[in-house]
Parts: C-alpha cells; structure tokens; sequence
C-alpha cells in the first residue's frame, strides 16, 4: 500500500486540467504515478514534462529506450516500472518478451547487439556504481554521439530516480489489463 494517499481525481475538482492532461495518451486514465505526484501538482508536473521529454523527444531508438528502462526496473526491483513497460510498451517498440526476460542477465545472452550491450552496461555501472569507469564509457563512445550519450545518460539518472521514489512510497502497482 501506498506510503501517500493516491489523489482520486473526484474528490479534487481543482486538479481537473491536471488530470485531463496526465490522462492523455494513457487511454484516458489517471495512472497510479501521478495520482501520487499530484500531492504536490508542481512537482507531478515537472515529473510529466521531464518524463515526456526523455521518453519521446530524443534521437534514441525506442528500442534501446525500452531495453534500458527494462534494464533499470530489473536493477532497482521497481516492480512499477516492469509492469508499466512489459510487454505493451517493450512489444510496441520491436522487442520479444524473450528479449526482456534476458535483460536480467543480459550479459550472457545473445540477443543484443554491440551497441545495446555497451548501454546497458553503462546503465549497469551508473546504477550500482554511480562513477562510470573509462572503458565503459569508452564503449558508449564508440556507439553513439554526445547527444546520444548526454540522452542515454538522463534516460538512466531518470529512471534511477523514478525507481527510488516509487520504491520508498510504495507506489501500488497499476492493475493488470484484461
């Protein structure tokens, strides 16, 4: 159960614009995230708009982006994570539900390429180690720009973040779709 209560959006009338904006592109429903967030509205607000931005408004593949949110909700534990992109959200951007279930141990797998494989350990070290060695930078380096990289950077520090907050709240999880 959630460590704050979840905002019903009947009961607060005056986060109706909010709601209807957070609702969008969600089939129409409040998700569990922001119902939380919209305890303090700036921040779910901030939360909405950085969250959109790393997710749709970058060069990198929406394949490579699931892999490494995948990648951190195995890392952290973030049990919210997992069900928000597996397998919607992972299925619509290319990869097999095989693919994600491998990301728990991904470095013995086959079935990621170079690239992919030099970002999730990136994302590996950043979340267990924070300070990023040389050569592993050296290996994102070799696969993307600095635009690309600055973006794959935000994307990790992002979903690190979402994962501490959902994790200490106890965020419930959203119900599973029929």
């Amino acid at each position: 159960m959630a460590r704050v209560p979840l905002i019903q959006e009947q009961d607060h009338p005056e986060l109706a614009e909010a709601v209807k904006k957070y609702s969008a592109g969600r089939r129409g429903k409040l998700i569990n995230i922001y119902r939380m967030l919209l305890n303090s509205p700036p921040l779910a607000e901030s939360w909405f708009n950085h969250s959109n931005t790393v997710r749709w408004q970058t060069t990198l593949s929406g394949r490579l982006r699931e892999l490494v949110i995948i990648r951190m909700g195995r890392l952290t534990d973030s049990q919210y994570v997992l069900r928000q992109h597996v397998p919607s959200l992972a299925l619509a951007e290319g990869l097999t539900l095989d693919e994600c279930n491998e990301l728990a141990d991904w470095q013995v797998s086959s079935k990621f390429s170079e690239s992919e494989r030099a970002a999730l350990a990136y994302a590996d070290t950043m979340t267990r180690d924070i300070v990023v060695p040389d050569p592993v930078f050296d290996g994102v380096k070799k696969h993307f720009d600095d635009r690309q990289i600055v973006e794959l950077t935000v994307l990790i520090g992002s979903y690190n973040m979402n994962a501490r907050v959902m994790q200490a709240l106890r965020l419930d999880l959203e119900p599973l779709e029929p």
